[in-house]
């Protein structure tokens, strides 16, 4: 049985900024002042990013002294490939002519 796939994450990551976000942050925790150098993005469109990262469940946040360093949830991010993994491995099993639902 297929699980579904969590639309709400994939909206989050089709953003490009908000995406490069996440593929930083997959190699380790950054503070935004840390963001805005590799990304060159303004601090506040950063902090936006990374609310909406953070209320869809795929950053944490740690505080080491007056900074908040963002880190990416690996589960979550499994989570979906997991399922994306899944569809895809169940169009690779169907062919053109395996699993056609007649025409009525």
């Amino acid at each position: 049985m297929m699980t579904s796939v969590d639309t709400d994450i994939l909206k989050v990551l089709a953003d490009p900024l908000r995406m490069r976000i996440a593929q930083l942050l997959a190699r380790e925790a950054l503070c935004v002042c840390h963001l805005v150098e590799e990304t060159g993005a303004r601090q506040t469109n950063l902090s936006n990013h990374l609310k909406v990262l953070r209320e869809a469940g795929l950053v944490d946040t740690e505080p080491c002294g007056r900074f908040l360093y963002y880190r990416l949830k690996a589960d979550v991010v499994a989570g979906l490939a997991a399922s994306l993994g899944q569809m895809a491995e169940t169009a690779a099993q169907t062919t053109t002519t395996d699993r056609k639902r007649p025409c009525t």
